[in-house]
């Protein structure tokens, strides 16, 4: 099994919305609620993840398994963090720990990062998992009006 990253740009609209409108996908994206969400919109939601990379030196990418897109993630600006996301299509969610891995190495080796963080809604009840990969509670926040839980992780000292 061969797993990429590349631009979000590289891959099919029709891709990205059968991935975002999946009723499994969407019920752990708070923010995406009561959307509708169109070619519009995801071509103008492609155009924003891009340009972090132009703001930021850092942005998400979408993951291609076998050449087949399986989703998108990295890291995103969110208010002076950079903030894991990954989300992928449910027949691929058996590797979101390889990936993560990859997301990882790529934020401390390779772009030098000293902490990332992931924003968790406080339905997300299972929590062992965020806590073995050595992510620790910050903080409570609100974004978009929803309330999220926020984890950093820091980078390991070796």
């Amino acid at each position: 099994m061969n797993i990429e990253f590349c631009h979000l740009s590289n891959i099919e609209i029709a891709d990205i919305l059968t991935l975002l409108t999946n009723d499994r996908v969407l019920k752990h994206m708070p923010l995406a609620k009561d959307s509708l969400f169109d070619e519009k919109q995801c071509l103008a939601w492609v155009k924003g993840k891009e340009k972090q990379w132009q703001d930021h030196g850092y942005g998400p990418w979408a993951f291609l398994v076998d050449n087949k897109f399986a989703g998108w993630g990295g890291l995103q600006y969110e208010d002076g963090d950079a903030d894991l996301a990954l989300v992928l299509h449910p027949q691929y969610w058996g590797l979101g720990k390889k990936i993560f891995n990859e997301i990882i190495r790529k934020a401390f080796n390779q772009m030098r990062m000293e902490s990332i963080t992931i924003l968790l809604p406080p339905t997300r009840n299972k929590l062992k998992g965020v806590y073995l990969l050595g992510f620790e509670f910050e903080s409570e926040i609100m974004l978009s009006g929803e309330c999220f839980i926020k984890y950093r992780l820091y980078k390991p000292s070796i």
